[in-house]
């Protein structure tokens, strides 16, 4: 067979959510930069905040292209260039939105015809790609782009139902089938598992789609949670690859060049970080989808100030119901020179990796975890909604390197009221365990030290997830390779 019949050609199709979209696009680079052909499908506005990279990899000669389809923008009654789940400003955007990305899948399934892949690499939110990938007698590999810890503790949860017959919804209950004993309430399951909705049979389709798929990619690394990766290939009896952190190893080379660009811009920041002693500053920052009720932005400010530490609050400009409050503690901060607010964008990688950081305050998110981690910074956790409950479990009982704020309900940003706020003397308190100079404190930024380093090592040559990528990519091309020869006899 010629070289170019080798070829491996891949197909990615990510979620346009943040927390979905960037480390799939960043797996889909390391997929190119290993010799895969690959092509990303997406809408315009969407590849719009990556094509950038992607243009500058092609240029490398790295084998990567983005095919656009168009966003049905009119039909789901939205405007122009609103075609990403962070684009919504209410449940009736939201919803228009997931409809609109509903509407892509026929125009999806005749691109996969059209460009013949001989694996389709999709997002855990499209279960109907399995039949898709069927059809084709290609691989569907099912991408996961948050913790081994979650899906087993959401399949436990789904298998046995131990939230269910509890005397209240604050009752705290274990979770099954771990190797950890861990504690939740039903207040901190996903949307749809304590009552079951149209979001419970959605969720069905995707579990079970992921069944039937050919393996899952993970965005976790073997030394992170090695427990719970046997655990998902024992229980779900499926494949799976670990091959994170995507976005560390891919940007690996480009640190300094990004901190280059952050430079010319960040200059004050950057001034501010570097007159602060060394693992004195928290970072607070909640992520791309949340948003916080004005009477929370209250409480965090004071607990931030009482807490009497240096921190970087990274504030979004559509909470700005609180924004005059904000500006006011803006001010206050500039002038006891205590506290740094950054509006809308941070360069969140330069600020992690500077030496005065010395822990975050996070939604939990997987990504934002994964930053943390690779910078060895513990973290203060304070999940919203989805998954993010379980991710502080994994971040607080089993690695210990999470401090609790105490966030108690799980909701997301359009249902968040006033009820569910985590007060002042919560935030100062967690604020001051993580940063302290305590026994306990020190140990837990050993331990979250002791993690960055074996997330580094990973992803160098000979690492657990640069072997497993390479190992992935010679199944999928012994695969096709088999494919061909079938096709000839």
């Amino acid at each position: 067979m010629d070289s170019q019949s080798q070829q491996l050609n891949v197909i990615f199709l990510p979620y346009p959510t943040p927390g979905h979209m960037i480390p799939m696009i960043d797996t889909a680079r390391l997929f190119a930069k290993h010799g895969a052909n690959v092509t990303i499908i997406t809408t315009h506005a969407n590849a719009s905040s990556f094509q950038k990279a992607i243009k500058s990899d092609f240029n490398s000669g790295h084998p990567i292209k983005t095919q656009l389809i168009h966003f049905p923008s009119a039909q789901a009654g939205l405007p122009d260039g609103v075609e990403n789940i962070k684009d919504a400003t209410s449940s009736e955007i939201l919803g228009k939105i997931i409809h609109g990305i509903e509407m892509l899948k026929d125009e999806i399934e005749l691109l996969f015809q059209k460009l013949q892949p001989d694996c389709i690499v999709s997002d855990m939110f499209y279960p109907w790609t399995v039949e898709s990938a069927a059809k084709l007698s290609i691989p569907r590999l099912y991408y996961y782009s948050t913790s081994y810890f979650s899906n087993c503790s959401a399949h436990f949860i789904r298998k046995y139902k131990p939230h269910e017959d509890l005397v209240s919804d604050t009752q705290i209950f274990s979770i099954p089938g771990l190797p950890h004993n861990i504690q939740i309430t039903s207040l901190q399951l996903q949307e749809g598992v304590m009552t079951r909705n149209e979001l419970s049979d959605y969720f069905d389709a995707i579990y079970e789609s992921e069944g039937r798929s050919y393996g899952t990619l993970y965005n976790s690394f073997h030394e992170l949670e090695s427990d719970y990766e046997q655990l998902y290939k024992n229980t779900m009896g499926i494949k799976a690859w670990s091959v994170g952190p995507v976005s560390t190893w891919i940007n690996k080379g480009d640190v300094q060049k990004r901190h280059n660009e952050d430079l010319v811009v960040e200059s004050k920041l950057l001034n501010w970080l570097n007159s602060k002693p060394d693992d004195s500053v928290l970072y607070v920052s909640f992520g791309s989808l949340t948003k916080l009720p004005h009477a929370q932005l209250v409480e965090l400010a004071h607990g931030l100030e009482n807490s009497r530490h240096n921190f970087i609050w990274v504030v979004r400009r559509k909470d700005e119901d609180g924004e005059s409050f904000l500006e006011d503690f803006e001010e206050r901060m500039k002038e006891s020179k205590k506290g740094y607010i950054i509006w809308n964008w941070a360069p969140q990688v330069l600020i992690l990796d500077h030496p005065a950081t010395g822990g975050i305050v996070t939604h939990c998110g997987w990504n934002s975890i994964l930053e943390s981690l690779s910078a060895g910074l513990s973290m203060i956790t304070w999940p919203m909604f989805a998954e993010q409950f379980y991710n502080e479990k994994l971040l607080v009982d089993v690695l210990k390197i999470g401090v609790p704020v105490g966030s108690k309900v799980n909701k997301f940003w359009a249902s968040v009221g006033e009820d569910a706020v985590v007060k002042r003397e919560e935030i100062a308190k967690a604020v001051v365990l993580l940063m302290g100079s305590e026994e306990e404190s020190i140990e837990m930024r050993r331990r979250a030290r002791k993690i960055g380093d074996a997330a580094k090592k990973s992803i160098e040559e000979g690492g657990s997830s640069y072997n497993n990528l390479m190992q992935l990519i010679d199944e999928l091309k012994s695969l096709k390779i088999s494919r061909g020869l079938e096709k000839t006899n």
